[in-house]
Protein backbone atom coordinates (compact mmCIF):
# COMPACT_ATOMS: atom_id res chain seq x y z
CA UNK A 1 0.00 0.00 0.00
CA UNK A 2 1.57 3.56 -1.31
CA UNK A 3 1.64 6.09 1.36
CA UNK A 4 -0.95 8.18 -0.84
CA UNK A 5 -3.72 5.03 -0.68
CA UNK A 6 -3.28 4.84 3.13
CA UNK A 7 -3.31 8.45 3.29
CA UNK A 8 -7.00 7.79 1.09
CA UNK A 9 -7.79 5.39 3.54
CA UNK A 10 -7.31 7.71 6.56
CA UNK A 11 -9.90 10.22 5.25
CA UNK A 12 -12.24 8.13 3.90
CA UNK A 13 -12.39 6.75 7.34
CA UNK A 14 -12.95 10.07 8.87
CA UNK A 15 -15.31 11.29 6.36
CA UNK A 16 -17.80 8.49 7.31
CA UNK A 17 -16.91 9.31 10.97
CA UNK A 18 -18.45 12.62 10.47
CA UNK A 19 -21.49 11.92 7.97
CA UNK A 20 -22.49 9.47 11.32
CA UNK A 21 -21.80 12.76 13.32
CA UNK A 22 -23.70 14.87 11.10
CA UNK A 23 -26.67 12.76 10.66
CA UNK A 24 -26.87 10.73 13.90
CA UNK A 25 -25.07 12.52 16.59
CA UNK A 26 -26.80 10.74 19.54
CA UNK A 27 -25.59 7.21 18.13
CA UNK A 28 -21.97 7.94 16.95
CA UNK A 29 -20.45 6.29 19.61
CA UNK A 30 -21.84 3.09 18.76
CA UNK A 31 -20.48 3.14 15.00
CA UNK A 32 -17.85 0.45 15.05
CA UNK A 33 -14.16 1.88 14.20
CA UNK A 34 -11.50 0.43 12.62
CA UNK A 35 -8.94 3.24 13.74
CA UNK A 36 -5.97 3.35 11.77
CA UNK A 37 -3.72 5.54 13.72
CA UNK A 38 -3.65 7.28 16.94
CA UNK A 39 -4.56 10.88 15.11
CA UNK A 40 -8.02 9.40 13.81
CA UNK A 41 -8.64 8.13 17.48
CA UNK A 42 -8.04 11.96 18.30
CA UNK A 43 -10.30 13.50 15.84
CA UNK A 44 -12.62 11.25 16.48
CA UNK A 45 -13.42 12.44 20.00
CA UNK A 46 -12.47 15.55 19.90
CA UNK A 47 -16.57 16.33 19.68
CA UNK A 48 -17.20 14.40 22.27
CA UNK A 49 -16.60 16.45 25.38
CA UNK A 50 -13.65 13.67 26.09
CA UNK A 51 -10.46 15.69 24.54
CA UNK A 52 -8.67 18.90 25.89
CA UNK A 53 -5.97 20.30 24.06
CA UNK A 54 -2.99 21.91 26.63
CA UNK A 55 -0.93 24.48 25.33
CA UNK A 56 1.90 25.88 26.93
CA UNK A 57 3.37 23.08 29.62
CA UNK A 58 6.60 22.12 30.29
CA UNK A 59 8.40 18.72 29.72
CA UNK A 60 9.54 19.53 33.01
CA UNK A 61 7.25 17.82 35.36
CA UNK A 62 3.94 20.21 34.38
CA UNK A 63 3.03 17.65 32.00
CA UNK A 64 3.44 14.80 34.44
CA UNK A 65 1.84 16.57 37.06
CA UNK A 66 -1.27 17.69 35.12
CA UNK A 67 -1.41 14.08 33.41
CA UNK A 68 -1.50 13.14 37.04
CA UNK A 69 -4.36 15.43 38.43
CA UNK A 70 -6.48 14.57 35.62
CA UNK A 71 -6.48 10.97 35.79
CA UNK A 72 -7.12 11.15 39.81
CA UNK A 73 -10.62 12.43 38.17
CA UNK A 74 -11.34 10.59 35.40
CA UNK A 75 -10.37 13.72 33.15
CA UNK A 76 -9.92 14.21 29.15
CA UNK A 77 -7.94 12.80 27.12
CA UNK A 78 -5.02 15.46 27.26
CA UNK A 79 -3.39 16.42 24.17
CA UNK A 80 -0.10 18.59 24.56
CA UNK A 81 1.46 21.36 21.95
CA UNK A 82 3.60 24.19 22.63
CA UNK A 83 5.50 22.59 24.63
CA UNK A 84 8.19 24.54 26.33
CA UNK A 85 11.54 24.48 24.24
CA UNK A 86 9.60 22.81 21.31
CA UNK A 87 8.49 23.48 18.27
CA UNK A 88 4.06 23.69 17.89
CA UNK A 89 3.28 20.12 16.53
CA UNK A 90 5.66 17.81 18.59
CA UNK A 91 2.89 16.60 20.80
CA UNK A 92 2.55 14.25 23.96
CA UNK A 93 -1.48 12.55 24.23
CA UNK A 94 -2.07 10.95 27.26
CA UNK A 95 -5.15 9.54 28.98
CA UNK A 96 -6.49 8.26 25.88
CA UNK A 97 -8.27 5.04 27.84
CA UNK A 98 -8.76 7.04 31.16
CA UNK A 99 -12.65 6.77 31.20
CA UNK A 100 -15.12 4.46 30.64
CA UNK A 101 -16.59 6.14 27.43
CA UNK A 102 -12.99 6.20 25.44
CA UNK A 103 -12.37 2.65 26.42
CA UNK A 104 -15.52 1.11 25.34
CA UNK A 105 -15.45 3.19 21.63
CA UNK A 106 -11.49 2.06 21.20
CA UNK A 107 -12.62 -1.26 21.56
CA UNK A 108 -15.87 -0.94 20.02
CA UNK A 109 -18.22 -1.41 22.32
CA UNK A 110 -20.06 1.47 22.11
CA UNK A 111 -21.07 4.23 24.04
CA UNK A 112 -20.73 2.73 27.79
CA UNK A 113 -20.77 4.78 31.01
CA UNK A 114 -19.39 2.95 34.02
CA UNK A 115 -16.95 0.07 34.13
CA UNK A 116 -19.62 -2.68 35.13
CA UNK A 117 -21.25 -2.21 31.71
CA UNK A 118 -18.08 -2.59 29.95
CA UNK A 119 -16.93 -5.61 31.76
CA UNK A 120 -20.47 -6.86 30.96
CA UNK A 121 -19.83 -6.26 27.25
CA UNK A 122 -16.00 -7.96 27.53
CA UNK A 123 -18.03 -11.11 28.66
CA UNK A 124 -16.10 -13.52 26.57
CA UNK A 125 -13.83 -11.44 24.05
CA UNK A 126 -10.89 -12.25 25.24
CA UNK A 127 -10.94 -15.59 25.14
CA UNK A 128 -12.70 -14.88 21.81
CA UNK A 129 -9.59 -13.03 21.08
CA UNK A 130 -7.37 -15.18 21.57
CA UNK A 131 -9.00 -17.73 19.73
CA UNK A 132 -8.94 -15.34 16.90
CA UNK A 133 -5.47 -13.78 17.16
CA UNK A 134 -4.04 -16.64 14.49
CA UNK A 135 -6.68 -15.86 12.09
CA UNK A 136 -5.68 -12.47 12.24
CA UNK A 137 -1.80 -12.21 10.87
CA UNK A 138 -0.50 -8.46 10.81
CA UNK A 139 -0.78 -7.29 7.00
CA UNK A 140 2.48 -5.81 5.52
CA UNK A 141 1.98 -2.55 3.53
CA UNK A 142 4.67 -0.95 1.66
CA UNK A 143 5.05 2.15 3.16
CA UNK A 144 3.34 4.46 5.57
CA UNK A 145 3.66 8.30 6.73
CA UNK A 146 6.07 7.06 9.61
CA UNK A 147 8.87 7.46 7.40
CA UNK A 148 8.71 10.73 6.17
CA UNK A 149 11.17 11.86 8.39
CA UNK A 150 14.57 9.31 8.30
CA UNK A 151 17.60 9.50 10.77
CA UNK A 152 20.47 6.70 10.75
CA UNK A 153 22.83 6.29 12.98
CA UNK A 154 25.23 6.26 9.70
CA UNK A 155 24.61 9.72 9.16
CA UNK A 156 24.68 10.05 12.74
CA UNK A 157 21.71 12.67 12.67
CA UNK A 158 19.69 10.80 15.41
CA UNK A 159 18.89 13.12 18.78
CA UNK A 160 15.99 11.89 20.65
CA UNK A 161 16.11 14.86 22.74
CA UNK A 162 14.27 16.69 19.74
CA UNK A 163 11.03 14.93 20.77
CA UNK A 164 9.75 16.82 23.98
CA UNK A 165 9.31 13.80 26.21
CA UNK A 166 8.58 14.71 29.45
CA UNK A 167 10.29 14.54 33.25
CA UNK A 168 7.29 12.78 34.37
CA UNK A 169 7.67 12.68 38.08
CA UNK A 170 10.51 15.05 40.74
CA UNK A 171 12.64 11.51 41.57
CA UNK A 172 12.71 9.93 38.15
CA UNK A 173 15.99 8.78 36.93
CA UNK A 174 15.41 10.91 33.88
CA UNK A 175 12.92 11.30 31.05
CA UNK A 176 10.65 8.76 29.34
CA UNK A 177 10.08 8.52 26.18
CA UNK A 178 8.92 5.15 26.31
CA UNK A 179 5.61 4.93 28.71
CA UNK A 180 2.71 4.00 26.43
CA UNK A 181 4.97 2.47 23.85
CA UNK A 182 5.71 -0.87 22.80
CA UNK A 183 8.96 -3.48 21.94
CA UNK A 184 8.51 -5.52 19.38
CA UNK A 185 11.15 -8.36 19.59
CA UNK A 186 11.21 -11.98 17.26
CA UNK A 187 11.96 -15.20 18.95
CA UNK A 188 15.24 -16.51 17.51
CA UNK A 189 14.48 -20.04 17.50
CA UNK A 190 10.39 -20.21 16.67
CA UNK A 191 10.19 -16.90 15.25
CA UNK A 192 7.66 -15.51 16.82
CA UNK A 193 6.78 -11.73 17.25
CA UNK A 194 6.08 -10.17 20.84
CA UNK A 195 4.83 -6.38 21.55
CA UNK A 196 5.42 -5.56 25.26
CA UNK A 197 5.22 -1.82 26.89
CA UNK A 198 8.35 -1.30 28.59
CA UNK A 199 9.66 1.45 30.28
CA UNK A 200 12.27 2.99 28.09
CA UNK A 201 14.85 6.02 29.38
CA UNK A 202 16.41 8.83 27.20
CA UNK A 203 20.33 8.07 27.58
CA UNK A 204 21.45 10.32 25.22
CA UNK A 205 20.70 12.07 22.05
CA UNK A 206 20.91 8.63 20.06
CA UNK A 207 20.75 5.94 22.92
CA UNK A 208 17.72 4.69 25.23
CA UNK A 209 17.71 2.23 27.93
CA UNK A 210 14.53 0.06 28.08
CA UNK A 211 13.93 -1.99 31.86
CA UNK A 212 12.17 -5.43 30.96
CA UNK A 213 11.49 -7.91 34.11
CA UNK A 214 12.73 -10.91 33.44
CA UNK A 215 9.59 -13.21 33.47
CA UNK A 216 8.58 -10.94 29.95
CA UNK A 217 8.62 -12.23 26.87
CA UNK A 218 11.11 -9.48 25.33
CA UNK A 219 13.39 -10.20 27.69
CA UNK A 220 13.06 -14.37 27.31
CA UNK A 221 13.94 -13.07 23.51
CA UNK A 222 17.11 -10.90 24.03
CA UNK A 223 18.53 -13.49 26.44
CA UNK A 224 17.72 -16.07 23.97
CA UNK A 225 19.86 -13.92 21.34
CA UNK A 226 22.84 -13.47 24.22
CA UNK A 227 23.05 -16.60 25.24
CA UNK A 228 24.25 -17.33 21.50
CA UNK A 229 26.83 -14.54 21.46
CA UNK A 230 24.47 -11.83 19.51
CA UNK A 231 22.43 -8.21 19.66
CA UNK A 232 18.79 -8.75 19.98
CA UNK A 233 17.38 -6.78 16.82
CA UNK A 234 14.32 -4.12 18.22
CA UNK A 235 11.83 -1.91 17.34
CA UNK A 236 10.72 0.86 19.75
CA UNK A 237 6.95 2.13 18.74
CA UNK A 238 6.34 5.59 20.97
CA UNK A 239 3.03 6.32 19.49
CA UNK A 240 0.41 4.04 17.83
CA UNK A 241 -3.52 3.71 18.03
CA UNK A 242 -5.17 2.51 21.05
CA UNK A 243 -5.60 -1.29 19.65
CA UNK A 244 -2.05 -1.74 19.72
CA UNK A 245 -1.40 -0.19 23.06
CA UNK A 246 -3.83 -2.79 24.72
CA UNK A 247 -2.71 -5.69 23.02
CA UNK A 248 0.94 -4.67 23.61
CA UNK A 249 -0.25 -3.68 27.82
CA UNK A 250 -1.94 -6.74 28.92
CA UNK A 251 0.06 -10.35 29.96
CA UNK A 252 -0.05 -12.79 27.09
CA UNK A 253 0.18 -16.24 26.97
CA UNK A 254 3.38 -16.82 25.19
CA UNK A 255 1.46 -18.63 22.20
CA UNK A 256 -0.47 -15.88 21.24
CA UNK A 257 0.41 -13.08 18.63
CA UNK A 258 -0.33 -9.96 20.20
CA UNK A 259 -0.51 -8.74 16.57
CA UNK A 260 -3.01 -11.16 15.94
CA UNK A 261 -4.72 -10.07 18.93
CA UNK A 262 -4.94 -6.55 18.22
CA UNK A 263 -6.44 -7.57 14.41
CA UNK A 264 -8.86 -9.30 16.16
CA UNK A 265 -10.07 -6.53 18.87
CA UNK A 266 -9.88 -4.47 15.71
CA UNK A 267 -11.75 -7.31 13.48
CA UNK A 268 -9.03 -6.40 10.68
CA UNK A 269 -5.39 -7.33 10.22
CA UNK A 270 -2.99 -4.88 11.49
CA UNK A 271 -0.78 -2.81 8.87
CA UNK A 272 3.34 -2.85 9.48
CA UNK A 273 6.17 -2.25 7.41
CA UNK A 274 9.09 -4.24 7.29
CA UNK A 275 11.49 -2.69 8.84
CA UNK A 276 14.64 -2.19 6.89
CA UNK A 277 17.07 -2.65 9.52
CA UNK A 278 16.01 -5.32 11.42
CA UNK A 279 12.90 -7.14 9.50
CA UNK A 280 10.59 -6.43 12.41
CA UNK A 281 7.14 -5.70 11.56
CA UNK A 282 6.45 -1.84 12.30
CA UNK A 283 2.86 -0.47 12.96
CA UNK A 284 2.16 1.44 9.89
CA UNK A 285 0.21 3.56 12.20
CA UNK A 286 3.24 4.10 14.80
CA UNK A 287 4.17 8.26 15.02
CA UNK A 288 7.65 7.64 16.37
CA UNK A 289 9.30 3.89 16.05
CA UNK A 290 13.13 3.14 16.27
CA UNK A 291 15.06 -0.12 14.88
CA UNK A 292 18.48 -0.86 16.49
CA UNK A 293 19.91 -3.67 18.79
CA UNK A 294 20.37 -4.57 22.54
CA UNK A 295 23.99 -6.22 22.51
CA UNK A 296 25.08 -8.54 25.05
CA UNK A 297 26.75 -6.75 28.36
CA UNK A 298 25.99 -3.30 27.02
CA UNK A 299 24.49 -1.42 29.79
CA UNK A 300 23.95 2.22 30.94
CA UNK A 301 22.46 3.38 34.38
CA UNK A 302 18.77 3.93 34.38
CA UNK A 303 15.82 4.13 37.03
CA UNK A 304 14.26 4.97 39.10
CA UNK A 305 10.48 5.36 37.62
CA UNK A 306 7.56 6.35 39.78
CA UNK A 307 5.99 2.64 39.14
CA UNK A 308 2.38 1.79 38.84
CA UNK A 309 2.52 0.32 43.04
CA UNK A 310 2.56 3.83 43.67
CA UNK A 311 6.61 3.87 44.75
CA UNK A 312 10.06 4.14 42.56
CA UNK A 313 10.56 1.48 41.32
CA UNK A 314 13.81 -0.65 39.83
CA UNK A 315 16.34 1.32 41.95
CA UNK A 316 19.04 3.32 39.76
CA UNK A 317 20.90 0.19 38.20
CA UNK A 318 23.24 -0.64 35.18
CA UNK A 319 20.35 -2.09 32.65
CA UNK A 320 20.01 -2.56 28.98
CA UNK A 321 20.70 -0.64 26.48
CA UNK A 322 19.39 -0.02 22.88
CA UNK A 323 21.70 0.99 19.81
CA UNK A 324 19.64 2.41 17.51
CA UNK A 325 20.40 2.28 13.82
CA UNK A 326 17.55 4.16 12.38
CA UNK A 327 14.53 6.35 13.85
CA UNK A 328 11.69 7.53 11.65
CA UNK A 329 8.67 9.66 12.37
CA UNK A 330 5.47 11.49 11.02
CA UNK A 331 5.57 15.51 10.56
CA UNK A 332 4.25 16.84 13.54
CA UNK A 333 4.55 13.68 16.10
CA UNK A 334 2.89 12.35 19.10
CA UNK A 335 4.55 10.74 22.04
CA UNK A 336 2.32 8.52 23.45
CA UNK A 337 2.56 8.83 27.42
CA UNK A 338 0.74 6.78 29.92
CA UNK A 339 1.95 8.24 33.48
CA UNK A 340 1.79 5.54 36.22
CA UNK A 341 1.92 6.74 39.82
CA UNK A 342 0.01 5.79 43.17
CA UNK A 343 -3.21 4.38 41.81
CA UNK A 344 -5.54 5.77 40.42
CA UNK A 345 -3.48 6.83 37.56
CA UNK A 346 -3.44 7.31 33.42
CA UNK A 347 -2.72 3.89 33.11
CA UNK A 348 -5.17 1.85 35.79
CA UNK A 349 -8.17 2.25 34.30
CA UNK A 350 -8.11 0.77 31.14
CA UNK A 351 -5.57 -2.01 32.85
CA UNK A 352 -8.20 -3.04 35.69
CA UNK A 353 -11.15 -3.54 33.34
CA UNK A 354 -9.47 -5.84 30.70
CA UNK A 355 -7.72 -7.12 33.14
CA UNK A 356 -10.71 -7.97 34.93
CA UNK A 357 -12.77 -9.30 32.23
CA UNK A 358 -9.64 -11.34 31.27
CA UNK A 359 -9.02 -13.47 34.75
CA UNK A 360 -12.76 -13.93 34.35
CA UNK A 361 -12.97 -15.57 31.26
CA UNK A 362 -9.82 -17.72 32.64
CA UNK A 363 -11.60 -19.02 35.67
CA UNK A 364 -14.56 -20.37 33.36
CA UNK A 365 -12.05 -21.98 30.77
CA UNK A 366 -10.07 -23.47 33.83
CA UNK A 367 -13.68 -25.03 34.31
CA UNK A 368 -14.70 -22.63 37.73
CA UNK A 369 -18.06 -22.72 37.53
CA UNK A 370 -20.66 -19.65 38.70
CA UNK A 371 -18.20 -17.10 38.37
CA UNK A 372 -20.30 -13.98 38.84
CA UNK A 373 -17.94 -11.46 38.65
CA UNK A 374 -14.27 -10.53 38.92
CA UNK A 375 -12.54 -7.29 39.87
CA UNK A 376 -8.65 -5.80 40.39
CA UNK A 377 -9.22 -2.68 42.14
CA UNK A 378 -7.21 0.58 41.12
CA UNK A 379 -6.29 1.08 44.86
CA UNK A 380 -4.37 -2.63 44.45
CA UNK A 381 -2.02 -1.45 41.65
CA UNK A 382 -3.68 -3.41 39.19
CA UNK A 383 -2.37 -6.78 40.60
CA UNK A 384 -2.37 -6.86 44.05
CA UNK A 385 -6.05 -6.98 45.25
CA UNK A 386 -8.54 -8.53 43.53
CA UNK A 387 -12.16 -9.76 44.19
CA UNK A 388 -13.75 -13.20 42.82
CA UNK A 389 -17.45 -13.58 42.93
CA UNK A 390 -18.65 -16.75 42.63
CA UNK A 391 -22.29 -18.52 43.46
CA UNK A 392 -21.26 -21.81 45.34
CA UNK A 393 -22.17 -25.21 44.31
CA UNK A 394 -20.05 -27.67 46.50
CA UNK A 395 -17.67 -27.75 48.72
CA UNK A 396 -13.95 -26.34 47.66
CA UNK A 397 -15.86 -24.34 45.41
CA UNK A 398 -14.18 -20.87 46.52
CA UNK A 399 -11.00 -22.13 46.89
CA UNK A 400 -10.55 -23.75 43.98
CA UNK A 401 -11.58 -19.96 42.21
CA UNK A 402 -9.27 -18.23 44.42
CA UNK A 403 -6.48 -20.44 43.37
CA UNK A 404 -6.69 -20.34 39.59
CA UNK A 405 -6.71 -16.88 39.90
CA UNK A 406 -4.21 -16.38 41.88
CA UNK A 407 -2.13 -18.59 39.66
CA UNK A 408 -3.79 -17.75 36.04
CA UNK A 409 -1.05 -16.74 33.40
CA UNK A 410 -3.24 -13.39 32.86
CA UNK A 411 -1.84 -11.92 36.10
CA UNK A 412 1.27 -11.80 34.41
CA UNK A 413 3.50 -12.98 37.35
CA UNK A 414 2.28 -10.52 40.11
CA UNK A 415 -0.21 -10.82 42.54
CA UNK A 416 -0.81 -10.61 46.45
CA UNK A 417 -4.45 -11.09 47.86
CA UNK A 418 -7.44 -12.61 46.26
CA UNK A 419 -10.56 -11.85 48.18
CA UNK A 420 -13.76 -14.87 47.09
CA UNK A 421 -17.05 -13.95 48.12
CA UNK A 422 -20.71 -14.81 47.30
CA UNK A 423 -22.91 -13.69 44.48
CA UNK A 424 -24.51 -11.34 46.49
CA UNK A 425 -21.45 -9.06 46.88
CA UNK A 426 -20.43 -6.50 44.26
CA UNK A 427 -16.80 -7.23 44.07
CA UNK A 428 -16.11 -3.45 42.63
CA UNK A 429 -17.78 -2.19 45.96
CA UNK A 430 -15.14 -2.37 48.40
CA UNK A 431 -17.47 -1.66 51.11
CA UNK A 432 -19.68 -4.70 50.29
CA UNK A 433 -16.09 -6.48 49.74
CA UNK A 434 -14.73 -5.26 53.43
CA UNK A 435 -18.34 -5.91 55.01
CA UNK A 436 -17.94 -9.58 53.57
CA UNK A 437 -14.15 -10.10 54.16
CA UNK A 438 -15.35 -9.16 57.91
CA UNK A 439 -18.44 -11.19 58.79
CA UNK A 440 -17.65 -14.42 56.43
CA UNK A 441 -14.22 -14.74 57.04
CA UNK A 442 -12.36 -16.46 59.65
CA UNK A 443 -8.41 -15.24 59.59
CA UNK A 444 -7.05 -18.87 61.19
CA UNK A 445 -8.80 -20.97 58.80
CA UNK A 446 -10.20 -18.83 55.30
CA UNK A 447 -6.83 -17.72 54.49
CA UNK A 448 -4.67 -19.49 52.27
CA UNK A 449 -0.97 -18.62 51.40
CA UNK A 450 0.93 -19.66 48.26
CA UNK A 451 4.37 -19.34 48.81
CA UNK A 452 7.68 -18.48 46.72
CA UNK A 453 5.44 -17.19 43.94
CA UNK A 454 7.12 -15.00 41.46
CA UNK A 455 6.97 -10.99 41.82
CA UNK A 456 9.07 -8.58 39.45
CA UNK A 457 11.70 -6.45 40.83
CA UNK A 458 8.95 -3.31 40.56
CA UNK A 459 7.57 -4.74 43.62
CA UNK A 460 8.01 -2.48 46.87
CA UNK A 461 8.47 -5.31 49.25
CA UNK A 462 11.11 -7.31 47.20
CA UNK A 463 14.75 -6.16 49.53
CA UNK A 464 17.36 -5.44 46.81
CA UNK A 465 19.73 -6.62 45.14
CA UNK A 466 18.25 -9.60 44.32
CA UNK A 467 18.73 -12.28 41.62
CA UNK A 468 15.42 -13.73 41.50
CA UNK A 469 12.62 -12.26 42.96
CA UNK A 470 9.91 -13.76 45.25
CA UNK A 471 6.76 -12.99 47.01
CA UNK A 472 3.70 -15.05 48.79
CA UNK A 473 -0.03 -14.25 47.71
CA UNK A 474 -2.96 -14.96 50.09
CA UNK A 475 -6.39 -16.57 48.93
CA UNK A 476 -9.16 -15.51 51.42
CA UNK A 477 -12.41 -17.11 51.04
CA UNK A 478 -15.01 -14.39 52.34
CA UNK A 479 -17.90 -16.54 51.48
CA UNK A 480 -20.76 -17.99 54.03
CA UNK A 481 -19.47 -21.29 54.52
CA UNK A 482 -20.72 -23.84 52.41
CA UNK A 483 -21.42 -26.46 55.03
CA UNK A 484 -24.28 -24.18 56.81
CA UNK A 485 -24.49 -21.32 54.04
CA UNK A 486 -28.70 -21.80 54.19
CA UNK A 487 -28.67 -21.16 57.60
CA UNK A 488 -26.15 -18.17 57.42
CA UNK A 489 -27.85 -15.38 59.15
CA UNK A 490 -29.99 -13.38 57.21
CA UNK A 491 -28.53 -10.28 56.03
CA UNK A 492 -30.15 -6.79 56.56
CA UNK A 493 -31.17 -4.95 53.62
CA UNK A 494 -33.83 -3.15 51.74
CA UNK A 495 -35.68 -5.54 49.04
CA UNK A 496 -35.18 -4.71 44.99
CA UNK A 497 -38.87 -4.56 45.05
CA UNK A 498 -38.91 -1.58 47.64
CA UNK A 499 -36.04 0.34 46.40
CA UNK A 500 -37.52 0.60 42.72
CA UNK A 501 -41.13 1.77 44.62
CA UNK A 502 -39.12 4.45 46.55
CA UNK A 503 -37.24 5.15 43.94
CA UNK A 504 -40.37 5.99 41.45
CA UNK A 505 -42.22 7.83 44.53
CA UNK A 506 -39.48 9.85 45.19
CA UNK A 507 -37.22 10.31 42.22
CA UNK A 508 -35.78 13.85 43.17
CA UNK A 509 -34.72 12.29 46.68
CA UNK A 510 -32.29 10.04 45.02
CA UNK A 511 -30.48 12.01 42.24
CA UNK A 512 -27.18 12.44 43.78
CA UNK A 513 -24.09 12.45 42.22
CA UNK A 514 -22.93 9.01 44.51
CA UNK A 515 -26.16 7.43 43.82
CA UNK A 516 -25.49 8.06 40.06
CA UNK A 517 -21.90 7.20 40.06
CA UNK A 518 -22.91 3.62 42.07
CA UNK A 519 -26.00 2.50 39.57
CA UNK A 520 -27.70 2.54 42.35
Amino acid sequence: MSARAYNLRVRKSLFSLNVGKLFFPETMWSIRLHFLDLRQYVESIKPTGEFELVNGADWNLEIGAITDMNARRRGPCLLFDDIKGYPRGYRVLTCMLGGPRRLSFALGLGRLENHNQIVSALEGKPTEWELKAASFPPRFVSTSELMENKFTSEENNIDFLKFPTPLWHDGDGGRYIGTGGTVITRDPEDGKINLGTYRVMIQGKDVVGVHIEKFHHGSIHMRKYHKEGKPCPVVLSFGHDPIIFIASSLPMPYEIPELGYAGAIRGAPIDVIEGPVTGLPIPASSEIAVEGYIHPDDLMEEGPFGEFTGYFGGERALRTVVRPKAVYHRNDPIILGSLTSKPPHDYSYFRTIVQSASVKDRLRRAGVPGVTGVWYHESGCLYFWAVVAIKQQYAGHARQAGHVAALCGEVGGWGRYIIVVDDDIDPTNLEDVIWALSTRSDPATSTDFIQKTSTGSLDPLVRKPAEVFYTSRAVIVACKPYEWMDKFPKVVQVSNELKAQVKAKWPKLFQTESSIARGD
